[in-house]
């Protein structure tokens, strides 16, 4: 049991915040002890550690915050709408404009050939389906080299370390929100290696030029 100064201290999160957090429910109220005075449980310093990572690591708003704290409560959700809730929340597809439309219809065909050739088994209405084809008519556009055959190693390590992480999870209770925090964070660390090895080997492949002394 701890007061309300004691949760902020261990979650560093100001008492401002959480009192935030709890008129918006967000956080489920304490035990009342007194006249605006409630006592807090570990339930609550772990809802707003949750809290923390989805809104400085994920960097996500507070109305997508609550609706991945729906799910999380909606024990009849399965874990698979767990993850399209998550995936919902963090794809941002913004709008075409109309040169856009076509150019993402024909990378979309590609995506659906590129699920289809991993063997993957993805919702037709899945949102990273439309991101992807979106990123891929990018590319196309700036002249990247966005063929599907370039992926071919993107793909086989995706389904290794997906294979890894689902592997893994944890189905119940408190581990609902552990499996969802997880989720998100082996994203952003993924997405931090990548970008430590890109500058290992950009360093490697185009090294600086000496200093004339």
């Amino acid at each position: 049991m701890m007061r309300i100064s004691d949760l902020s201290r261990q979650s560093g999160v100001p008492v401002a915040t959480i009192k935030f957090y709890l008129r918006e429910q967000l956080l489920p109220p304490g035990e009342a002890t007194g006249r605006n005075q409630a006592t807090y449980f570990e339930e609550h310093l772990r809802r707003l550690q949750l809290i923390k990572v989805f809104t400085t690591i994920g960097q996500l708003d507070l109305t997508s915050v609550r609706r991945l704290l729906t799910a999380i409560d909606d024990e009849s959700l399965p874990v698979t709408g767990l993850y399209e809730t998550l995936n919902r929340v963090r794809v941002t597809t913004g709008d075409l404009t109309p040169d856009e439309g076509p150019a993402v219809a024909t990378a979309r065909q590609d995506v659906d050939r590129l699920i289809a050739g991993a063997g993957w088994r993805v919702r037709p209405d899945a949102a990273t389906r439309s991101q992807l084809a979106i990123v891929l008519a990018a590319m196309r556009r700036l002249d990247c080299d966005a063929s599907l055959s370039f992926f071919d190693d993107y793909v086989v390590a995706a389904d290794r370390l997906a294979r890894k992480e689902v592997s893994r999870l944890p189905l119940d209770g408190v581990q609902r929100a552990a499996a969802l925090a997880r989720g998100l964070l082996l994203e952003e660390a993924f997405a931090a290696i990548h970008r430590l090895a890109v500058e290992h080997h950009a360093e490697r492949h185009f090294p600086d030029e000496p200093v004339d002394s």
